[in-house]
């Protein structure tokens, strides 16, 4: 997916929503645990409660990493389902790999190319060819670690040499390996008055932009100071919405979630003349 079709999503459904598919077997809702994939079958309903509101899914690797092959298998089934159904969805695999050359290629692989995700969060701390397999893909994207939103984020990303923080550095060199068509950037919602400062060096990248809802993070901060005239964002909301009710209406009370979310951001789209 490119950049142009990215942005009529958004235009068309009003809505700049990722919603991330952190889907812990430990929480999803027990009448759900008989299932041959309690995962998968959690994620499919889920889905097709959310579609209509969302522009893109976030699945968090970890929560099928952990679970072995058993958890891969419910991964793919889930990416192949969203894929199959609602082609025109963007599917994040957040994954956080970065690794030497030719680890990263192994990565890329496995992710765009045996799987059918249109991008992969990646960390840039090894530099260059760490980051470069990722963009090989056309019409892939690789969203680079920016600036998180968890505390730990002060110990490294806002050390500062001379006038520049090490996350502004990230943003400045990065734009030298990608571009606006392949590159996306994570900024934590918890530092939303931290977005028009990231602006002003990366003003047309899309951001990826979790920690709203359940970790405090402001829509309306966020819109207000990184929106773009092509939206820019992709706020990813989990927990908020995927586990918002535990009961068997819980895909029901996800699309309400959704929903809420989505007409929150049809105004603010409104709001900044993007509509």
């Amino acid at each position: 997916m490119n950049y142009q079709a990215l942005f009529e999503q958004i235009k068309k459904k009003k809505s700049f929503l990722c919603v991330g598919l952190d889907s812990d077997i430990k929480k999803i809702p027990s009448h759900l645990l008989d299932s041959e994939d309690p995962v998968f079958e959690f994620n499919k309903e889920i889905v097709d409660a959310t579609a209509e509101f969302t522009v893109a899914y976030k699945p968090n690797i970890a929560f099928y990493e952990c679970r072995g092959a058993q958890g891969w298998n419910s991964l793919e089934k889930t990416v192949n389902y969203i894929k199959e159904k609602y082609p025109e969805i963007f599917l994040i695999a957040d994954a956080k790999r970065g690794d030497i050359g030719n680890t990263s290629k192994m990565y890329a692989s496995a992710f765009l190319e045996n799987m059918p995700f249109d991008s992969i969060t990646v960390a840039p701390y090894m530099g260059e060819d760490s980051v470069t397999p990722f963009l090989e893909y056309k019409n892939k994207w690789v969203i680079l670690l920016a600036l998180t939103s968890n505390k730990g984020a002060f110990d490294l990303q806002f050390f500062q040499e001379g006038e520049q923080k090490l996350f502004e550095k990230v943003l400045e060199k990065s734009q030298d390996w990608g571009t606006k068509e392949n590159m996306m950037y994570v900024v934590g919602a918890t530092k939303a008055e931290m977005l028009g400062d990231i602006r002003k060096i990366a003003p047309d990248h899309f951001l990826l932009v979790p920690g709203v809802g359940a970790q405090g993070g402001s829509l309306q901060e966020v819109a207000k100071y990184g929106m773009n005239q092509s939206c820019g964002l992709l706020v990813n909301s989990s927990r908020g919405v995927i586990f918002a009710d535990a009961s068997e209406n819980f895909a029901k009370v996800a699309g309400e979630k959704a929903k809420e979310l989505q007409l929150e951001m049809e105004d603010l789209l409104k709001e900044k003349s993007v509509l």
